[in-house]
């Protein structure tokens, strides 16, 4: 069918749904729901069978839904309602939640329901679990949505009378957190229902801050309200019965002033920032602890895992460097095989913007947070002494997905989008794509991807080599489906077979071309992105990190796209 998205953004759902309906065959075109007047004329110029909306903030016109079936995604189970259904099943510490499909009519959430699925709700952010578990049902339901209107014979389901549950809007009276009284549990309950978007607002030496990420701590102690100590940029800040790790702050915008975004709570503090004592997490963290780290390390065998996790999938120039570090320990272990990822979530998006933006230079940041980059990819690319995987347990894109190619093999949940591409950010790209990228994929194919600049999933990326393994399974198992994939490969007498073939075949590349050369290629290219003052690179990273909404649907998601031909290498 020729379906069309409207959508506010297009967010991480928005993508999935995109790219999983085009890999189902259907013609897919997107258009950002800006104003009304180019939702009407998307709607002309598309002509589409039906119209689906993965995350809308605004209402679809009357004489767009009236006249088309429009299909909405509701994050909630069937008869609830609002516009924050999600904050309010993590505020409550709901078990289970779901995610509703109904037609758009003149009562918002209130339609016939074409396909509901439910989901569980672990003990993660709102923006992790809307990332996974719920877009994990989203996708349920919206191809079961669409394969049902498909059909012609499907009747849309009434809302059942009198289950209604409408939820007012959770504004930030309700997210407040009383340092004087609330346990560590509430205190987390608040922040996680806020923890990308809007974060909690809060007064905190002398300033007003949207604190960002919460995890508990299980041995500083201080006054309530109080803050302990700092870990790799984050700040622990005592409550009643504990304390709590957070990760990023964001100044409260002042009124006519700019845009403001989410940093390192310690960089964003700056000279506020009182003299703390810095508290190193041990690499080899005991798993009973609860505390916040962003690397973890632990072997079970033949087999070494690092763990990383950094807010957004950004890796700054200083997570670079504290990662590098990692890694050469890591190497340094008994070990024949290497699993590099996270147990859930983003694996990596590549440098750090807001840190670059944050800069008194942000060229030379970047330029600085690019060589960090590649010196980790070309620790990857040059270890020949163990298989490295890279375990994608959530999206990577740019810089992080380049960074998942350095492996031996990449292992991916089905569940993830992959954006294998930096020409959204006016960048030319470095972490020595242009060897890994074509290798994988061929030289056509890496063109196309890089040109194109459009998400795939998991299965498309697999279908050109992007990826060597699917895992299929639910968020919550994905680190231990890798480690025991993990176990598996190390326990194969080939395993050895396959690690002196692989520094054969590096030293065979090196003869032909020197990693040198490419990186210095890329970095020509990259130099003239970050210095040159006029470089599309700066305005459209400030408007990404600012969250300036564009003027208009970018033309390159208004093309129509079917399923793109793949080869399997």
């Amino acid at each position: 069918m020729r379906i069309l998205l409207i959508a506010s953004a297009f967010n991480s759902l928005t993508q999935r749904v995109f790219v999983e309906l085009g890999d189902q065959g259907h013609t897919v075109a997107v258009e950002l729901a800006l104003r009304d007047e180019s939702v009407r004329e998307a709607v002309r110029r598309h002509a589409p069978d039906v119209v689906v909306a993965p995350m809308l903030k605004t209402a679809i016109p009357h004489d767009v839904w009236s006249a088309h079936t429009c299909l909405i995604v509701h994050p909630g189970p069937v008869g609830d309602r609002g516009p924050s259904s999600l904050d309010w099943a993590v505020h409550q510490g709901a078990d289970t939640w779901g995610v509703t499909v109904l037609q758009a009519n003149a009562e918002m959430d209130a339609g016939d329901v074409w396909a509901a699925v439910p989901f569980p709700v672990p003990s993660v952010g709102k923006s992790d679990l809307y990332r996974n578990e719920v877009c994990d049902a989203a996708l349920e339901a919206v191809l079961l949505a669409v394969e049902r209107f498909a059909s012609g014979t499907y009747p849309p389901r009434p809302q059942p009378q009198g289950a209604a549950r409408i939820r007012p809007y959770f504004h930030q009276s309700l997210r407040r957190i009383d340092w004087t009284s609330d346990p560590t549990e509430t205190v987390l309950r608040q922040l996680r229902a806020a923890d990308a978007q809007p974060g909690v607002l809060d007064d905190l030496l002398g300033g007003e801050w949207y604190l960002h990420g919460g995890c508990p701590e299980d041995s500083l102690r201080g006054r309530p309200g109080e803050l302990l100590a700092t870990r790799s940029g984050a700040v622990c800040r005592a409550t009643v019965d504990g304390a709590v790790w957070i990760a990023q702050l964001r100044p409260r915008r002042r009124p006519g002033g700019p845009a403001t975004f989410k940093l390192p709570a310690v960089l964003a503090l700056g000279d506020r920032m009182p003299a703390l004592r810095e508290v190193p997490a041990p690499l080899w963290l005991p798993e009973h602890r609860r505390t916040w780290t962003d690397l973890r390390y632990r072997e079970d065998g033949a087999v070494g895992f690092l763990w990383f996790s950094f807010p957004g999938g950004a890796m700054s120039t200083s997570q670079c460097r504290r990662l590098l570090a990692a890694y050469r320990f890591a190497c340094s272990r008994p070990t024949s095989v290497l699993v590099l990822g996270g147990a859930r979530d983003f694996f990596s998006n590549g440098i750090h913007l807001g840190v670059i933006e944050a800069a008194a230079d942000p060229a030379e940041e970047s330029w600085a947070n690019i060589n960090a980059m590649d010196d980790l990819v070309e620790a990857v690319l040059t270890t020949t002494d163990r298989l490295v995987v890279a375990a994608l347990g959530g999206n990577a894109g740019a810089g992080g997905a380049m960074l998942a190619l350095a492996a031996d093999q990449v292992w991916c949940r089905q569940g993830a989008v992959l954006n294998p591409h930096y020409r959204l950010m006016g960048l030319y790209g470095s972490e020595y794509w242009t060897y890994t990228l074509p290798r994988r994929v061929g030289e056509a194919a890496a063109e196309r991807l890089t040109r194109q600049a459009l998400p795939v999933t998991a299965a498309t990326a697999h279908q050109l080599g992007l990826v060597d393994r699917l895992v299929r399974c639910a968020p919550e198992d994905f680190g231990g489906a890798a480690a025991r994939l993990a176990a598996h490969l190390a326990s194969l007498p080939r395993t050895q077979r396959y690690i002196a073939d692989k520094k054969a075949v590096r030293e065979r590349d090196e003869a032909v071309k020197p990693l040198s050369a490419y990186r210095e290629e890329e970095l020509t290219r990259m130099r003239r992105d970050f210095f040159d003052p006029e470089a599309p690179y700066h305005a459209l990273r400030r408007a990404f990190v600012r969250k300036e909404p564009p003027s208009q649907t970018p033309p390159h998601l208004r093309i129509e796209s079917a399923r793109p031909t793949t080869r399997r290498r």
